[in-house]
């Protein structure tokens, strides 16, 4: 688990297996900022809609929503503020650009 210089922790990504099935568990996790509002991850896995998984405050301090994805696939994605920013995960498997000339984080299931 990775700390910032505050002790808090940095956004991650969670891998998980789900027994007898051909998915993967995905939980992301940001550090809660109550300045930034909702936070929502987009991409591939649910058509860029920017309010169908809205990370959830957590007592620890984090914001998180878990996702079961198939395994083997490749997503793009980015965080998604209500307050109309998008931001990336740092702990994303690689990055890309995209068409609108900034970079989507890549998840590999």
């Amino acid at each position: 688990m990775a700390l910032c210089h505050d002790g808090m922790r940095e956004n991650m990504i969670k891998r998980e297996p789900v027994k007898n099935s051909d998915q993967v568990k995905v939980t992301f996790v940001v550090p809660h900022d109550p300045a930034q509002g909702a936070i929502y991850v987009v991409g591939d896995f649910n058509d860029w809609d920017t309010t169908a998984n809205r990370l959830i405050r957590r007592s620890n301090n984090t914001r998180s929503v878990a996702l079961r994805l198939p395994t083997g696939q490749r997503f793009a994605f980015r965080y998604y503020s209500e307050d109309g920013q998008w931001f990336n995960e740092p702990d994303a498997d690689a990055t890309e650009p995209n068409e609108y000339g900034s970079v989507n984080s890549i998840l590999l299931t």
